[in-house]
C-alpha cells in the first residue's frame, strides 16, 4: 500500500480532500526513505501546516501571474442563488413534496433567482469592456468557484471567450467548482485565510450580491481592510440595495459611535448592471488604449 501511494504521489498530492474520502491517509505510516516533498503522510502532520499556507500562498499567484491576471473584480453572493429555470424547477418539486418550509424557501430562491441573472450581466460586461483596455489595466472575473452567483459571474465571462477566476473552498458540505471557471484558474484553498488574502491581493473592486454568512464575511473583511488601511481603497459595491438596507445598518454602527462618518462612504449600494460598471469606471477611471 505504502509504495504504490509513495509511487503515486504527486497525483495525490494534487487534492487533499480526495485522499480523505478515500481515507487512504488514515493508513499511511511514516516513511523515513521518502523525500519529504512527495511524503503526503509527512505534509498533513500539524508541524507541517506552515508549509501548507506557504503553499497556499505561493500555487494561486504564481499561477494567476503566468496567466496574466494581475486585476480582478471581485463578486461575492449567495451559492443558492440559481437561474430562474432551476428555481422553478426546485420549487415544482418542493410543491409535490407538500413541505411548508421546503416550499417557502423555494418560493424565496425563484424571488431571489434575479440575482444570478445580472451577476451573470455584470461578469460579461466586465469582461466584454476589459477586452477593450491596455493589457495592464485589464480587469478579469474572480469568485469564490462555487454554484449560485459565484457560477453566474463566472459564467457572463466565459459567455464572451474572457478567461475568468475560481477561488475554492475545500468545506464537508460544498459542491465542486462551477464549470464556467478557466480551467486553470479554478483554484482550491484549506485555509479560509489564506483564501480571503488571495481575493484581496489582485482586488480592483468588489461586488457583493445577496448572500449568507459567507458572503457577509467577506464583504465585512473587505471593509475592515480598507478601513483600517492594510488594503488600498477600491470600489465596494453592494448590488441589490432592498436586501442590504435591510440586512446590514451602518447608521446604528454610526449612532452607538463604533465606525465614524467617513466609513459611510466605503461602499456603495446599487440595483443596475450598469450602475456598478460605471462606479468601477470612475473610480480609476478606465480608458481604452489609443491606436497605435
Amino acid at each position: 500500500m505504502n509504495d504504490k501511494i509513495g509511487q503515486h504521489s504527486f497525483e495525490l498530492l494534487k487534492d487533499w480532500q480526495a485522499l480523505e474520502d478515500a481515507k487512504v491517509l488514515e493508513n499511511l505510516a511514516p516513511e523515513a526513505n521518502r523525500l519529504a516533498f512527495a511524503d503526503p503522510e509527512f505534509l498533513t502532520r500539524r508541524e507541517t501546516r506552515g508549509i501548507r499556507i506557504q503553499l497556499e500562498l505561493l500555487k494561486p499567484d504564481l499561477d494567476q501571474s503566468q496567466m496574466g491576471i494581475e486585476n480582478t473584480v471581485v463578486i461575492f453572493g449567495s451559492a443558492r442563488f440559481t437561474s430562474l429555470d432551476q428555481a422553478q424547477d426546485n420549487l415544482k418539486s418542493a410543491e409535490m413534496g407538500g413541505d411548508v418550509n421546503t416550499i417557502r424557501r423555494a418560493k424565496a430562491i425563484v424571488k431571489n433567482s434575479i440575482y444570478y441573472d445580472q451577476a451573470r450581466q455584470l461578469g460579461r460586461l466586465i469582461s466584454e469592456e476589459s477586452k477593450a483596455l491596455a493589457p495592464k489595466d485589464r480587469l478579469y472575473v474572480c469568485t469564490g468557484g462555487g454554484p449560485g452567483i459565484m457560477e453566474a459571474a463566472n459564467r457572463g465571462a466565459h459567455d464572451v471567450g474572457v478567461k475568468n477566476v475560481g477561488l475554492g473552498i475545500v468545506l464537508p458540505f460544498e459542491q465542486q467548482a462551477n464549470p464556467y471557471i478557466t480551467q486553470n484558474l479554478s483554484f482550491r484553498f484549506h485555509y479560509f485565510a489564506l483564501r480571503k488574502m488571495h481575493f484581496m491581493m489582485r482586488a480592483k473592486a468588489l461586488v457583493a450580491f445577496p448572500g449568507g454568512y459567507g458572503t457577509m464575511d467577506e464583504l465585512f473583511e473587505t471593509l475592515t481592510l480598507v478601513q483600517c488601511k492594510k488594503s488600498k481603497p477600491v470600489p465596494i459595491i453592494l448590488f441589490g440595495s432592498n436586501y442590504w438596507k435591510r440586512v446590514f445598518h451602518p447608521e446604528v454602527l454610526l449612532e452607538e459611535g463604533a465606525i465614524g462618518e467617513d466609513d459611510l462612504k466605503l461602499f456603495h449600494h446599487v440595483d443596475s448592471v450598469q450602475e456598478a460598471w460605471r462606479i468601477i469606471q470612475d473610480f480609476y477611471p478606465l480608458a481604452a488604449p489609443k491606436p497605435a
